[in-house]
């Protein structure tokens, strides 16, 4: 390619990246406006999404008589990257040059795409050891004479057209409904021209003359040393690109320059900004079927006893490209990119809240006719018209073990209990009574026997918890200076659940906590409570606090399940 098709080449790629950033510019200022903060996942009714050739498979859908909605129309992927290149060849790489590039991208399913790519690429090499048997080269052998030093080097202006497949790896997810964040593998075939350029003349049209490298340098063309070689030598290569290199006649030429086919690989990773745009990172690695992208296809091995060695080499050229791009999605009355979107977010929609599938009215089976399933009842011949609870089990209001539906007396005081079979309890001579019986038959008067404590608190816990909050503390402070102005009064701690080991437990534990709050803060003596707890009829998560003079009860009662206590 000669320099004014060079300069066309580099007008057009420059005039294509203006004309896309104006487009990623405007496109950046009305997505949100467009789209907003919405779900990945499109509304699957969204008729308007689908093609007119898959409008039968979408009717069948709506109508429930298909079970898979039609595939929606998804916009296209252009972009425009930028990034540095690097070429494995014969002759070393120079440094970072620079690349570009733009494509555009069609999904063709959730996880395949297809990608066409064009490139734009500089690849640089500079080979640090001197060699004498460059005679193999037409082009150097017409500047240089036998016996002659060469560094070989040169510039390739590599252009490449590729088709690719490209595999998203993570939008299909059973955890989330989106992802911010898209990786994928890709492949193709490309075809690929190259001009390549080399430095022999100096800025007065001679070629280069080396023997000061040779001379400064002697005995130290080692590794050791390449970086100060390679110093020396881009000081002296002050002249132009100016040389073409050595071609292949026999391969095909586009517009003048070598014409090769390649195979691409490589991977990305891309970061979305929006419903419209993404950025992406991306790695691409070519391998040509040509061994003269450097414009040399002979390899020599450089050393003091052997500068003539050569061999041709028998792999072919190839080159790495690391991007940077961004990405814009476009197309009017169509859904995001399928790699996107996670195909799953609807199905697990429709598990969590059917909005479109039709249920079956649910029936459920009740061979006792007590409005709890057979599934739950855990009494699953409970005597019609019984009063259950939510497992289905008869009723027992006060926990005397005889179900209400038999219970004679409803409510038996714990004290007046066991009961007989019809659920009567005998109540005992309260305690006031017995000592005023004592008094008297001591006396011979009755002058009377009463605890005057008067109304004491209810003490409230949160969800399970055992511990005594500030304002419960307060209130059995309050309870313990009655109890030191009445010294002659008991007071019953009563706990209720009774429906599970667990609650038992927890009812036990916290009338425990009550009673040593009083006993170990404020200096009640425990002879002075009454034990209760696992009591139906109240609010489980409150302890009542009562007169218990007159009553009998145990003042501790050991844990009914202690594997299950509440720790603090």
């Amino acid at each position: 390619m000669n320099k004014r098709m060079f300069r066309s080449s580099k007008t057009i790629v420059s005039f294509l990246m203006l004309i896309l950033s104006a487009i990623l510019l405007m496109s950046a200022t009305t997505a949100y406006g467009q789209y907003g903060d919405k779900a990945s996942s499109y509304n699957i009714t969204d008729s308007s999404v689908i093609p007119t050739r898959r409008m039968p498979q979408q009717n069948e859908f709506l109508n429930n008589a298909y079970p898979f909605p039609a595939k929606p129309r998804n916009e296209w992927e252009v972009g425009i990257k930028g990034g540095v290149p690097v070429g494995f060849t014969d002759v070393r790489y120079w440094g970072p040059t620079g690349g570009a590039g733009i494509h555009v991208r069609k999904a063709l399913g959730y996880v395949f795409s297809l990608r066409l790519e064009y490139d734009w690429l500089r690849l640089r090499g500079l080979n640090w050891q001197p060699t004498q048997a460059w005679g193999k080269n037409t082009v150097l052998a017409t500047y240089y004479k036998p016996g002659d030093y060469v560094f070989y080097n040169y510039r390739s202006t590599v252009q490449e057209l590729s088709l690719q497949g490209v595999f998203s790896i993570n939008n299909i997810n059973f955890h989330k409904a989106k992802t911010k964040f898209n990786a994928y593998f890709f492949g193709g075939i490309a075809a690929v021209t190259f001009d390549t350029k080399y430095k022999v003349l100096d800025n007065s049209g001679k070629p280069y003359d080396y023997s000061d490298i040779m001379t400064q340098f002697a005995g130290k063309f080692d590794y050791k040393h390449r970086k100060d070689i390679r110093k020396a030598l881009k000081d002296k290569l002050n002249g132009s690109w100016s040389t073409d290199a050595q071609r292949d006649d026999s391969r095909p030429t586009f517009s003048g320059n070598p014409l090769t086919i390649a195979g691409v690989v490589g991977m990305g990773f891309q970061f979305k900004l929006n419903k419209r745009i993404n950025l992406a990172l991306e790695d691409k690695y070519t391998f040509t079927a040509s061994d003269l992208i450097d414009g040399q296809q002979w390899q020599n091995n450089f050393s003091p006893s052997a500068v003539n060695s050569i061999a041709q080499t028998r792999s072919a050229d190839s080159y790495n490209f690391t991007s940077l791009g961004l990405n814009i999605n476009i197309g009017g009355h169509a859904v995001e990119p399928l790699w996107w979107i996670n195909p799953l977010d609807y199905a697990y929609n429709e598990i969590n809240a059917p909005k479109h599938m039709k249920l079956p009215k649910p029936i459920l089976d009740d061979s006792d006719g007590d409005g709890v399933p057979d599934q739950l009842d855990l009494e699953p011949n409970t005597p019609k018209g019984a009063p259950v609870d939510s497992h289905g089990v008869s009723r027992d209001t006060d926990g005397d073990g005889v179900p209400d539906y038999r219970d004679k007396e409803l409510i038996t005081p714990t004290q007046c209990q066991p009961v007989d079979a019809d659920g009567i309890g005998k109540c005992p001579d309260p305690q006031c009574c017995k000592d005023l019986k004592a008094y008297m038959d001591a006396n011979g008067t009755n002058k009377g026997h009463k605890c005057n404590i008067g109304d004491l608190p209810s003490i409230t816990f949160k969800g399970r918890s055992v511990m005594l909050s500030k304002d419960a503390k307060a209130l059995l402070a309050s309870t313990a200076e009655k109890m030191r102005n009445n010294p002659d009064c008991k007071v019953a701690v009563v706990g209720y659940g009774e429906s599970s080991k667990a609650n038992q437990q927890l009812s036990w534990d916290r009338v425990n906590a009550v009673i040593n709050y009083l006993v170990e803060k404020e200096g009640i003596g425990s002879d002075r409570f009454i034990f209760r707890y696992g009591q139906s009829g109240g609010e489980e998560n409150t302890v009542d606090l009562k007169d218990g003079t007159g009553e009998e009860g145990p003042n501790t009662v050991p844990a009914p399940h202690p594997n299950l206590r509440k720790k603090k």
